[in-house]
């Protein structure tokens, strides 16, 4: 059974993703692939800290500034999962298997799916401990 804590962080997740994703396709429009994911990255982090700080690890003991860090580091880590699992996807593997339409959203929709438990556990034990 899901944890209610786990619960919140994976609706305040849901809302950071949209925040990332939808970002990203409107970046697309002036950017290329990887500078519009790594913005769109920066735009969810950002939303995804103050949803986090409000509504699921609201008894943190650590600082502001420890928490920024911490969400920082654990994020970056993240950061990597998500263009690595992107770019590997929208470039090899979705054309290889003969998806070229919309191979770039396609990735970077999963690509920021793969990092959600990772991130849980590191911002319940490093950026928002108790």
């Amino acid at each position: 059974m899901m944890s209610r804590q786990f619960i919140k962080f994976l609706v305040t997740g849901g809302v950071a993703a949209i925040a990332n994703f939808g970002s990203r396709i409107v970046l697309s429009y002036w950017l290329p692939y990887i500078p519009s994911i790594i913005i769109a990255f920066c735009i969810g982090l950002i939303s995804a800290f103050v949803l986090n700080r409000t509504f699921v690890f609201v008894n943190a003991a650590n600082t502001l500034r420890n928490q920024a860090w911490w969400f920082t580091i654990v994020n970056l880590a993240a950061l990597v999962q998500t263009l690595a699992i992107s770019v590997i996807l929208a470039k090899y593997a979705l054309p290889a298997l003969g998806m070229g339409t919309h191979a770039e959203t396609i990735a970077h929709g999963v690509g920021v799916l793969v990092p959600v438990m990772t991130s849980y556990l590191g911002h319940k034990h490093l950026s928002f401990r108790q």
